[in-house]
């Protein structure tokens, strides 16, 4: 009678532990689905794979060239990247900014729709960022 109880007991114990973590487990999933890096006027941004999968591309580095729809960004790679802009796209520096504001030499982080011709539409570009996700810190302009 006291074997038996004891390995009831120990039964008893593992799946208890067992089904403790396989809910704090799914509980941990959960929250890191949630949880994405906010950015800017609290777009969600995707990096990664995950940026692969849904079209969005961080795009960080200095203007080279602007005009009243666009901008081209040399990024840290040496590589540069054209940014589509409407009057949709939010701009932000301290405080809200316009497109009067995306001045060649500026340093800027994008985060937009990529469209098939490699270029970005913008979503939300922020002028002299202090840290963009992913450790990328870009040098503020002069």
């Amino acid at each position: 009678m006291k074997n038996t109880t004891i390995i009831i007991t120990i039964l008893l114990l593992i799946v208890v532990g067992a089904g403790s973590f396989f809910g704090g487990m799914k509980y941990q999933q959960s929250k890191q689905s949630v949880s994405s890096g906010q950015f800017g006027n609290g777009q969600g941004l995707r990096t990664g794979t995950a940026g692969d999968r849904t079209g969005f591309r961080p795009v960080s580095g200095q203007i080279i060239s602007s005009d009243s729809n666009s901008i081209t960004v040399k990024q840290q790679d040496g590589s540069s990247r054209i940014v589509l802009f409407t009057d949709k796209t939010a701009i932000n520096k301290a405080n809200q900014a316009s497109t009067s504001d995306l001045k060649v030499g500026e340093t800027v982080a994008v985060v937009g729709q990529q469209n098939s011709d490699g270029s970005v539409t913008a979503q939300n570009i922020q002028i002299n960022p202090i840290e963009f996700r992913g450790g990328l810190t870009p040098t503020p302009s002069q």
